[in-house]
């Protein structure tokens, strides 16, 4: 044999090691090499195994014990495309940990313990199109933590403490379609915060504490289907800020808020329901939370009374000044007259004296 072939025959041992290196398997996960498949779930990991085939799509590292998620877990893990890490204990995601996942589609980091995302979460996750951060503790949105999600067309942020979200949040996020804040501490929907999302179909803001949406805030929402905003703080909307809504079809749904039912509010409502492109679906189940005579009744079945009511209260407020302005004035009157006629008695007396 030619002193190539031993040097050729010494070198396989080596490639063909290096190649089954790739397809090693963690001992306490299962895998599937026909679909590249690893299934790490419920396996008491504390970390995230070395050896996972660099070959694999997904990685299912749910309801572990893992407490961060460390710069170099994922090094190697080209070809990733989903990765699953909910229900863990993870409250740290160190600087560039899943910046080699070039080609994830969908990460999920729910039901986790996060308090607030690195300026660079973001970082290389170019291809990301569904992000899961729900039921976690994040109390605040950076501007810098999101802004290379470019492709991103699902983020779920629902059941965490955030109060407030900086303006330029989701300023990459152009293509997303579904934004769910559900259950947490929003006060205001302000103008601007959503100013890019021209494809977002999906908004539900429900179950937070907003009580006031400013003007501009959903006008630029033109392919809105669905907006929820049960369970908040509303005591009025403005008619002006929901007809900016220029959608093909919007559906509201906005009971289980303490409204103040009075003409103003039935006006808006019943606008809204006459406006083509938009359907609140849980009218009937609009509470009245004040005035105390219409607490506890919905504003459908109040139907037209609330304005009669107005109107009639406004009438009765009228005569009840008119006439006290009318008995005013002629108790002026009358005051007036006694004091002409006793100052005419005055005078008359005063002549008869002199004669």
């Amino acid at each position: 044999m030619s002193a190539r072939g031993c040097a050729l025959l010494g070198v396989m041992p080596l490639l063909l090691s290096a190649a089954s290196g790739f397809r090693l398997c963690p001992s306490t996960c299962l895998c599937y090499e026909s679909s590249d498949l690893v299934d790490c779930r419920s396996r008491g990991l504390d970390r995230v195994p070395s050896s996972v085939p660099h070959s694999s799509w997904l990685l299912d590292l749910s309801a572990n014990k893992l407490t961060e998620v460390r710069t170099r877990s994922f090094i190697g893990l080209w070809s990733l495309k989903i990765l699953m890490m909910s229900n863990n204990s993870i409250h740290v995601v160190q600087p560039q940990s899943l910046s080699s996942l070039q080609f994830l589609e969908r990460l999920d980091l729910s039901f986790n313990r996060l308090r607030w995302l690195p300026q660079d979460f973001s970082r290389s996750l170019s291809s990301l199109q569904e992000l899961r951060l729900d039921h976690n503790l994040l109390q605040h949105i950076d501007s810098t933590a999101l802004q290379d999600s470019d492709n991103l067309r699902k983020l779920d942020l629902s059941y965490n403490r955030i109060q407030a979200i900086d303006v330029k949040a989701f300023n990459s996020l152009s293509r997303l379609s579904l934004l769910n804040l559900e259950g947490n501490r929003l006060n205001v929907l302000r103008d601007g915060v959503l100013s890019r999302q021209q494809s977002l179909e999906v908004l539900l803001l429900s179950h937070n504490n907003i009580s006031a949406i400013e003007s501009e805030a959903l006008s630029p929402l033109r392919s809105l289907t669905v907006l929820g905003l049960q369970g908040n703080k509303l005591t009025h909307i403005r008619f002006k800020t929901f007809l900016k809504l220029q959608t093909t079809r919007t559906h509201l749904q906005m009971s289980l808020n303490p409204w103040t039912c009075d003409c103003e509010l039935q006006r808006v409502f019943g606008k809204i329901q006459h406006v083509r492109h938009l359907h609140t679906e849980d009218y009937k189940d609009i509470i009245c939370h004040s005035p105390a005579q219409q607490a506890g009744g919905s504003l459908a079945s109040l139907d037209s009374q609330l304005c009669l009511m107005e109107t009639a209260s406004v009438l009765v407020i009228t005569i009840t000044v008119m006439l006290a302005v009318i008995g005013a004035l002629v108790k002026a009157e009358r005051n007036r007259k006694n004091k002409q006629l006793q100052s005419d008695a005055e005078s008359q007396d005063k002549k008869n004296e002199g004669y």
